[in-house]
């Protein structure tokens, strides 16, 4: 895919994840893998001023190459790519929920089992960290080995995958599993599944959808 249809694909995430009240302002970011390194949006524009000619490249060395700056989270999103080569997209959000779960620096358990949808069978927490740090990126790592999301202590969440479309459907999936999870604590004490459950679900999940080549392209954000 060209770099002007990635930049493009980038805004179109951040302007979908806008309409589904994850993302606001100038809190969170979106990256996406590309030929020399990855696009990620830039530091302090609100997203409702995003073009995206503004999407910064980020070469796998740390240099940006653009007019603007990268995001204040490219060691995130750059620390990532590098551990994990499956994945090609990164979203992190501040999202009401996940963030007021992160807060409380526990991890979310197996209330449900759409809690396997994040990779295993509880949503972990990363230990906290300044944002746009080296340690932060370390402490996420951590929290998301053998996952495909985690929450961030005092800051909010964040979502890997294979594309753009899967990733932002997944940082959906985590605020929803977190508003629940909210929900049912304040009612009393949830009901956990068990490991062999969630292990069975799991299974499940690795067939579950479409076929791969009646999906769209990677990277898209119809």
């Amino acid at each position: 895919m060209s770099s002007a249809r990635l930049r493009r694909a980038v805004l179109q995430t951040v302007r979908w994840l806008v309409d589904h009240r994850l993302y606001s302002g100038t809190s969170g970011n979106v990256s996406c893998r590309a030929p020399n390194g990855f696009l990620i949006t830039p530091t302090g524009v609100p997203c409702e001023d995003l073009v995206a000619a503004d999407m910064v490249e980020v070469a796998l060395d740390g240099r940006a190459r653009g007019r603007l700056r990268p995001s204040s989270e490219w060691r995130l999103h750059l620390d990532i790519y590098l551990r994990r080569p499956e994945v090609d997209a990164v979203v992190h959000t501040h999202s009401a929920f996940a963030t007021a779960l992160s807060c409380l620096r526990r991890a979310v358990p197996a209330f449900h089992y759409m809690v396997a949808k994040t990779g295993g069978a509880q949503l972990r927490c990363a230990r906290y960290a300044t944002y746009g740090t080296a340690a932060l990126s370390k402490n996420a790592l951590a929290a998301l080995a053998g996952r495909r999301a985690c929450l961030l202590a005092n800051h909010g969440l964040v979502a890997v995958g294979a594309d753009l479309g899967t990733t932002r459907l997944l940082a959906e999936e985590v605020e929803a599993l977190s508003m629940q999870y909210f929900i049912a604590r304040s009612l009393g004490a949830p009901v956990l599944l068990s490991a062999r459950e969630m292990a069975a679900v799991a299974t499940k999940f690795a067939s579950y959808g479409q076929k791969p080549g009646l999906r769209a392209g990677r990277n898209t954000a119809p």
